[in-house]
């Protein structure tokens, strides 16, 4: 724990009455997630300093708490406390941008602009007993990284060429430099698929959330993803210190056997950084129904028809609010242009209620929905 710091200074304008506390302000280090989670709580309940709540604090009674307050009161709040660093290694890029997509997410991924990623390797699913489309994935994937690597050191020996060496500068940054812009370009080539890592922060209510959301996914390796961080919160965590301080035990053990069992069992105890608050995180079952109901809407709306040509980017004059919400919704659950999705959601409302008047801004929908799915 941080030294205190105190300040004696008014925040009234006038001069404090003698013998009046000092505010003190200190940072806190060394308490496992949920114990500074129940000692931050305590601020409501409780007149007792951080310091002292920490001392009365051990994990079981922070267990009990959050069982209580979390789960049986739906003090949802506490776990925002709660801070937890993840490692997330060797998952795809296409997994990586799921669990990113999340607003309270702090977190680091691998740079495919700053970093090589020719000897990264990919994700492969699971395709089932035929293995022709195993053998047309993996040889698609492999052509994309032989022409990603090329690209590459093409593009390096193309700018070394026309961006002579600053005097100044030294050779490794030079080359760093030209390496980095040249993967800003050929990076456009590697596929979802290539493997990342990632580093994330959040609190254990987003990790909650998050976990349930992957959990809920509709492809397999993120759902997986979802199962190892739930593990990774509630079971033992990866303790920096353990090799400097298994050294420092065995050398207390060796003045005294009893004080090194001792130093053993604060120093090198199992610490899991979540145990409590994300165990009863499981798929949803409303974004799992509701994707399945989307896909049928979208298959029921278009009914097979053939997929439109449509080029990269397309300019979209202004439809009715309703058409543009019911398009957005079913765009990422088919395979149509978000154009023909948008004039089929038109056609169909139109067809199944003919004095339907299009609006053109929230404040004039109704109280019900207009769209008649």
């Amino acid at each position: 724990m941080a030294e205190a710091v105190s300040t004696s200074a008014p925040t009234n304008g006038s001069s404090p009455s003698a013998g009046s506390p000092s505010t003190e302000v200190y940072a806190i280090f060394g308490a496992e997630p949920e114990v500074q989670a129940y000692a931050m709580a305590k601020y409501s309940r409780s007149s007792l300093s951080m310091k002292e709540s920490l001392k009365e604090i051990s994990q079981q009674k922070a267990e009990k708490f959050l069982n209580t307050f979390y789960f049986q009161y739906g003090h949802r709040s506490i776990a925002d406390l709660a801070h937890i660093a993840l490692a997330i290694e060797r998952l795809s890029i296409l997994a990586a941008i799921v669990v990113a997509d999340e607003q309270r997410w702090d977190g680091q991924e691998r740079s495919t602009r700053y970093q090589d990623f020719k000897k990264s390797g990919y994700y492969t699913p699971d395709f089932g007993p035929d293995e022709q489309p195993l053998e047309l994935y993996r040889a698609t994937i492999d052509s994309l990284f032989s022409e990603y690597e090329a690209i590459s050191e093409r593009m390096f020996r193309y700018l070394v060429e026309i961006t002579p060496k600053p005097a100044e500068m030294k050779q490794d940054s030079y080359e760093r430099t030209l390496k980095a812009r040249a993967f800003d370009i050929s990076r456009y080539l590697l596929p979802l698929a290539t493997n990342t890592s990632l580093g994330e922060i959040v609190n254990a209510r987003t990790l909650e959330t998050q976990i349930s959301h992957l959990l809920s996914h509709t492809h397999g390796e993120v759902r997986g993803l979802g199962e190892l961080l739930k593990r990774a919160a509630t079971t033992a965590a990866h303790n920096v210190n353990h090799e400097s301080w298994r050294d420092l035990v065995e050398k207390i053990r060796a003045v005294s056997p009893e004080l090194g069992a001792r130093a053993e069992q604060e120093l090198l105890k199992e610490v899991r950084v979540s145990p409590t608050l994300v165990k009863y995180a499981d798929p949803n079952p409303y974004e799992i129904e509701t994707r399945r109901e989307l896909r049928e809407i979208a298959s029921e709306l278009l009914n097979s028809e053939a997929v439109d040509e449509s080029p990269s980017v397309v300019l979209l004059d202004d439809e009715p609010l309703e058409i543009e919400l019911a398009a957005t919704l079913l765009y990422e659950h088919c395979s149509y242009p978000y154009r023909q999705i948008r004039r089929a959601s038109r056609d169909h409302c139109l067809r199944l209620t003919p004095s339907w008047t299009p609006r053109r801004n929230a404040s004039q929908l109704p109280r019900r929905p207009a769209f008649p799915f």
